[in-house]
């Protein structure tokens, strides 16, 4: 049986992902408190005593607003750590499963990114997460980068359970319309990485995650109302009039096509994940 360590064990992802690769091997699941990735000796000794054939890295620095006030913490965790994980990986002759993010480019595209388009982040998180993929590659370790966007589910803070909380303190809310995304529920995220792993051949190498299709945070905020039967008013504004310290993407829009013909399957549009996550959390997305 294989050993994967997995890391950031208590995060949105990390916590479908604990469930989600039990059937692939023996989980040595660790969160904050067990593995500080910002210190390099703590993440070599897990290492050491685990000796995973895979490790899958789910632990990130998320807060992408305060980041831009401690950019030092951001990279540690988001560039550092995952180096330092990927010199392990190569040494042991593991595969190291990372996840990035849509940050990694700057919006200004009219279609959906690939792959092979350059990425220009324009905010600490997004260059910290850009930094830790090329840390990755500079290493040499067999390795599989799915970088993913706009990540909601039940559990953590993210935009579905905001946008619950705070219907059920307001009539109308207020939300952003010119940044276009595709949401993606963490258990979506879980499932493809365990469909990837449970491959003869698990692919390598950088593959976006997510649906084709894509939505404005006010239209995905009237979804999430529309399928709650919560009687919301959603007024769209411009992300000029909710200025935060980190710029964000207008355009998040990531193409899958590459990600599809290596797994055979096609994901799910976000519409779907959204219900399926509302209608019953138990319920498998792929």
């Amino acid at each position: 049986m294989k050993k994967i360590l997995l890391t950031g064990a208590q995060g949105q992802v990390g916590w479908e992902l604990a469930r989600t690769l039990a059937s692939l091997g023996e989980i040595h699941a660790f969160g904050r408190g067990e593995l500080d990735l910002t210190q390099p000796d703590s993440i070599r000794t897990a290492m050491a005593r685990v000796q995973p054939d895979i490790v899958v890295n789910a632990a990130a620095y998320t807060a992408v607003d305060k980041a831009e006030a401690e950019p030092e913490a951001a990279f540690a965790v988001n560039a550092t750590a995952p180096g330092i994980l990927a010199e392990e990986v190569r040494r042991l002759g593991a595969l190291l499963v990372h996840y990035s993010t849509d940050y990694v480019f700057d919006g200004s595209k009219a279609g959906a990114y690939t792959e092979d388009d350059p990425p220009c982040p324009i905010n600490v998180y997004g260059r910290s997460k850009l930094a830790g993929e090329e840390a990755i590659r500079q290493r040499g370790c067999r390795h599989l980068i799915f970088r993913i966007s706009w990540i909601y589910g039940l559990r953590g803070g993210n935009f579905l359970l905001t946008m619950l909380r705070l219907a059920r303190e307001r009539p109308e809310l207020r939300v952003v319309m010119d940044q276009v995304g595709a949401p993606t529920w963490s258990r979506l995220v879980a499932e493809i990485t365990a469909l990837a792993l449970a491959r003869e051949q698990p692919p390598e190498g950088l593959y976006h995650l997510g649906s084709e299709d894509a939505v404005s945070w006010a239209g995905f905020a009237r979804e999430i109302f529309r399928l709650s039967g919560i009687p919301v008013l959603v007024r769209d504004i411009p992300s000029s009039e909710y200025p935060l310290p980190a710029r964000r993407p207008l355009n998040s829009r990531l193409c899958g096509r590459r990600l599809r013909d290596a797994i055979g399957l096609a994901l799910p549009s976000w519409q779907q994940g959204l219900a399926l996550c509302l209608a019953d959390e138990s319920q498998d997305v792929v």
